[in-house]
């Protein structure tokens, strides 16, 4: 039987979004990197944006941790599994610390990981203590480290932000609002780690920054229970996945990928915007992203549109999401207005929106089994297709989101999250729908049901993705 693991930990929160959690997180996973030491970084909420930045800090894998979507078994083994190999674990929490349900909050209780409180300092001084005390005492069951104040102007400031903590509260230390530190945003959040040329200056500056005026050593140990485990069934032993990967195609799941790679699937990327030609093979999958950023260099590749039209044209499996679906409309507009031609696939145009057009976690039932995920995105579609199915948000968030399905295709804007129900995705990508569901169930049971969920989520926030 499996042990219990320790290892020291904290969850980075704030009290709102926009306060830094992401660099500091960053900061913070660089700094332990280059002390020497092995650093495991996690990601509240479904993320596709941060976990590129966090990568980059910690050069390990990050996954993203989630009492719902990912489950609290599954979010148990991979916390218990980083426990083995790392020195230190860093959970990077969602909107405000005690925003959603289950919030950041939540997960760090039901795990005993104490919060390290993250507070924009900007234009602050001692209500900086006031705002510390409220995030450290407001649950009293709630496990704390202590607080880093972020944005910082001179030395003087973190020393009156120092000075304003009370009652016993740890200072985590500061970190600067000089230029170069901070990380440049766009309309989803972050732009793309492989985007940004000078992210690992702008990474050892930060960790410079921090290391000036805070302690490097790590917090106490928390212990980790050791997780009920089940293997993945070979579902999809031999077949060939074509996997849309670059700079308009990114938004995938590590555990979505590494559920595809257990149940045997052979994983092969491309890029849609240079490439000519798929791989050889027996499936597609095309993630989101941002293809209305390069919804022209798309159009003009006219090869891999006849290539994608051909692989459906041949009967063969494809999965998109979100900007792949985009992708297999007749057109994409963006926000400037200009219109390009794409793959034709789904009857239909996508128009790009100044605001936010949906954002909701959701819960589809296709004829597959009932899948887990979430949307966000800045696009309204107009079709006449008729969807064979619809999300639905456990904590009523915006977005009933349509699912359409022309033979083997299925697209949508939600992103699924696969270990949600690996049996329904298996049946979504193999070549012989019945032998890859011919006796199985999914055997998944540690996630909460929808229906719970809703009775306790009505009307609170979504998640950022």
């Amino acid at each position: 039987m499996n042990q219990p693991r320790h290892c020291p930990a904290v969850l980075i929160a704030a009290p709102a979004s926009g306060q830094g959690k992401t660099t500091v997180t960053a900061a913070l996973a660089r700094l332990h990197r280059n002390q020497g030491r092995k650093v495991r970084v996690f990601k509240c909420g479904p993320d596709f944006l941060d976990p590129m930045i966090l990568e980059r800090a910690s050069g390990a894998p990050v996954y993203q941790l989630d009492m719902w979507m990912v489950g609290e078994q599954e979010s148990r083994r991979l916390l218990w599994e980083a426990a083995g190999e790392a020195d230190l674990i860093l959970i990077e929490g969602v909107m405000g610390l005690f925003d959603g349900t289950p919030s950041s909050a939540d997960l760090a209780r039901h795990f005993g990981v104490p919060v390290l409180g993250v507070i924009d300092g900007t234009a602050m001084a001692q209500t900086f203590g006031a705002l510390a005390l409220g995030l450290a005492k407001y649950q009293p069951d709630l496990p704390f480290a202590g607080v880093l104040a972020n944005r910082v102007g001179t030395l003087r400031h973190a020393q009156l932000l120092e000075g304003s903590l009370t009652e016993g509260l740890r200072w985590y230390g500061a970190l600067s609002r000089e230029t170069g530190i901070e990380l440049p945003s766009r309309h989803l959040g972050l732009v793309q780690a492989s985007e940004l040329n000078d992210l690992d200056l702008r990474l050892d500056a930060a960790a410079e920054s921090l290391a000036n005026s805070c302690d490097v050593t790590l917090p106490p140990p928390v212990e980790f229970a050791a997780p009920e485990v089940i293997a993945a069934e070979p579902l999809l032993a031999g077949v060939r996945i074509a996997v849309a990967r670059d700079e308009a195609f990114a938004f995938t799941y590590g555990a979505s990928l590494d559920l595809l790679r257990a149940m045997g699937a052979e994983l092969s990327f491309f890029s849609p915007i240079r490439d000519t030609q798929l791989p050889e093979a027996d499936s597609l999958y095309l993630p989101g992203g941002y293809p209305e950023l390069h919804h022209v260099a798309l159009s003009r590749n006219t090869q891999m549109l006849n290539a994608i039209r051909a692989h459906h044209a041949a009967g063969k499996p494809l999965l998109a999401e979100c900007g792949g679906m985009l992708y297999l409309l007749d057109s994409l507009t963006d926000v400037e207005g200009t219109r390009a031609e794409l793959v034709g696939l789904l009857s239909g145009d996508a128009v790009m929106q100044k605001r936010l057009a949906a954002l909701a976690l959701q819960a589809v039932d296709l004829p597959e089994g009932s899948l887990r995920g979430h949307t966000y995105h800045h696009s309204l579609t107009s079709t006449e297709l008729e969807p064979i199915a619809r999300g639905l948000s456990p904590n009523g968030g915006r977005g009933a989101e349509a699912v359409y399905r022309e033979g083997r295709m299925t697209a949508s804007y939600v992103h699924f999250y696969f270990p949600s129900n690996p049996t329904a995705i298996a049946a979504l990508l193999a070549p012989d729908l019945q032998t890859a569901i011919a006796g199985k169930s999914d055997r998944r049971t540690a996630a909460p049901t929808v229906d719970h969920l809703t009775s306790v989520g009505a009307g609170l926030p979504a998640m950022r993705p």
